[in-house]
């Protein structure tokens, strides 16, 4: 069964070009989200004043994703990229929710096992959606059922994606990405 993919692309930007990259990032948006399969792009600035950026692209299916990268117009941009980058970025293609199971300043490493991410995300994801439905109670109770459900998996996924899910990957590095048989040697 194919699942989405998220490449996520790692990118240092020449000093003097951020503003040209941004700029360049805009345009490229309108591009990406032309394209069939695509289902949405991120671009984070990994630090204030930082020259590293991330950006997250997801496609419904690893053939999306293929095809996409296949585009004329998909290499003429990422020369246009490569332009104002200091080294070819770092790509990495992820099914699921791997992606948030990544460490920014690491070498990318093999996927944890999907038991785990599942287990860490719902152990995680469980207390943190009743956090939100609690905290948005008294200001959403006149609001329709569905707008406070969106309002919450949008305040639960951006915290998972950009807060949570970080640091839990570092506290549970061990456990994710080794097996039992590598911990005890």
């Amino acid at each position: 069964m194919d699942q989405p993919v998220t490449a996520v692309v790692r990118r240092r930007i020449k000093a003097g070009c951020e503003r040209t990259f941004e700029l360049l990032m805009q345009e490229l948006m309108a591009f990406f989200l032309r394209q069939p399969g695509h289902l949405g792009i991120n671009v984070i600035r990994l630090a204030p004043n930082s020259r590293e950026f991330a950006i997250l692209d997801r496609f419904a299916t690893e053939e999306d994703r293929r095809r996409f990268k296949e585009l004329p117009e998909y290499r003429k941009w990422m020369s246009r990229l490569r332009d104002v980058s200091e080294v070819e970025p770092d790509i990495q293609e992820m099914g699921g929710i791997a992606f948030w199971f990544t460490l920014p300043d690491r070498q990318p490493q093999i996927a944890p096992p999907k038991l785990r991410m599942a287990l860490l995300t719902f152990l995680v994801s469980y207390p943190l959606g009743i956090f939100y439905s609690k905290l948005l109670a008294p200001m959403t109770d006149a609001w329709p059922s569905w707008l406070k459900g969106v309002l919450i998996a949008a305040l639960l996924v951006s915290s998972l994606t950009w807060v949570v899910m970080p640091f839990l990957t570092r506290l549970f590095e061990v456990w994710l990405f080794h097996s039992d048989e590598e911990r005890s040697q």
